[in-house]
């Protein structure tokens, strides 16, 4: 696994990605993939593991669509003066993986844990023992590639170990399903908890999003 290349990583996390969103097949760019999404504020997504100045450039003139988004495998700081106004940076995000295996498992008292899967979508629900929503996450199986996401932990039940056990039990039912490799995006939260099981840093990913100001409405006269 170590010996892939970034752009190797980002497209496992692409093949992964589209099957728990549900978004169109990537279409190959000469810079790297097109996504369609399908949503008002994520209508779609260009994905360039190895952006240069000269292609952003040209995206971001090309783009007049609001909810277009970039996701630059680089850090905020070198691509921020590539872009104009109009774009909005997210919070930083970092592409990791892990080699999946058998994990352990242990729910904290107080809490029941269920599992299923449709499809290639595995899903994990923690709640607590009267029913209240704790944490959840998901992973999409691509073959031998396993793609964690939407990974969520209530805010009145953080701290608590939930996260971990949400993550290895995706992980070990992705590894019975025949997956080798965990590649997923995570936030700078997201990255602390992941490294902890385990994870590896591969690259920072810049995130914008297309989002030019909304012209007030004309008066009537």
């Amino acid at each position: 696994m170590s010996a892939a290349t970034v752009g190797e990583f980002v497209r496992m996390w692409i093949d992964g990605w589209v099957v728990s969103r549900g978004a169109s097949d990537p279409l190959v760019e000469p810079w790297g993939w097109t996504i369609d999404v399908g949503q008002a504020e994520h209508v779609s997504r260009h994905l360039l593991p190895e952006p240069t100045e000269t292609e952003v450039r040209k995206l971001v003139a090309a783009t007049s669509a609001p909810g277009t988004w970039l996701k630059l495998f680089a850090d905020d700081d070198t691509v921020r003066s590539w872009v104009t106004p109009d774009w909005r940076l997210d919070a930083p995000a970092f592409l990791m993986t892990c080699p999946l295996g058998a994990e352990r498992v242990e729910l904290p008292a107080g809490y029941r844990c269920t599992s299923w899967t449709r499809g290639d979508v595995i899903r994990v629900l923690i709640r607590t023992t009267d029913g209240q929503f704790a944490a959840r996450g998901q992973l999409a199986v691509a073959g031998a590639v396993g793609v964690p996401d939407q990974i969520e932990t209530a805010a009145a039940h953080r701290r608590k170990g939930l996260g971990s056990v949400v993550m290895r039990t995706l992980q070990h039912a992705a590894h019975q399903a025949g997956a080798d490799t965990g590649v997923l995006v995570a936030t700078s939260a997201g990255q602390a908890l992941y490294s902890t099981l385990g994870w590896t840093t591969r690259s920072p990913m810049a995130s914008l999003c297309y989002a030019p100001p909304v012209a007030p409405p004309v008066a009537a006269s």
